[in-house]
């Protein structure tokens, strides 16, 4: 994030630690050789403010705060542990993965991983960018999660 100009995780890391303490979810943790490779917080629901009513009662999982050792960029952390979040929701039944985010080089990167700009949404002085993608079984993650490397040919969808 630092290399492409965006805000750093390094400054918020006291308020990324605070989250493994959330009453609404989950903080999943992705660990190569020991090594911590990335974070994510995985809750049943997204904040209202960001969706519709329509949208609130299709069932989903939402992600929220992803961070990944930039060391490890190589093995793409952040693409697997949105892939699992996709994979782990058609497994439960659940239609949809959501997630937001702040900055528009952030949804360029969420496109990549098959996630599609919903909304965007005004909330104060911000503006976020909502995204979703339909929950689907994705095989090849037994397989990125034993080799290490990503098989890429879902990409996109």
């Amino acid at each position: 994030m630092e290399q492409r100009g965006l805000p750093s995780w390094r400054e918020n890391a006291a308020e990324l630690a605070s989250q493994c303490d959330n009453p609404f979810g989950d903080t999943w943790v992705l660990e190569r050789d020991g090594r911590v490779a990335g974070v994510t917080a995985v809750q049943e629901q997204g904040p209202p403010w960001g969706w519709t009513e329509e949208e609130r009662a299709e069932s989903a999982l939402y992600l929220n705060t992803s961070v990944t050792d930039p060391a490890l960029r190589h093995l793409r952390p952040g693409t697997l542990m949105a892939w699992w979040a996709v994979d782990r929701a058609a497994r439960e039944g659940r239609a949809w993965v959501r997630r937001d985010c702040l900055w528009p080089g952030l949804v360029r990167y969420y496109e990549e991983q098959g996630f599609t700009l919903i909304h965007e949404v005004e909330r104060g002085a911000y503006r976020l960018f909502m995204l979703g993608r339909r929950a689907e079984r994705i095989e090849s993650l037994d397989e990125w999660f034993r080799r290490g490397r990503p098989r890429l040919p879902d990409a996109g969808r």
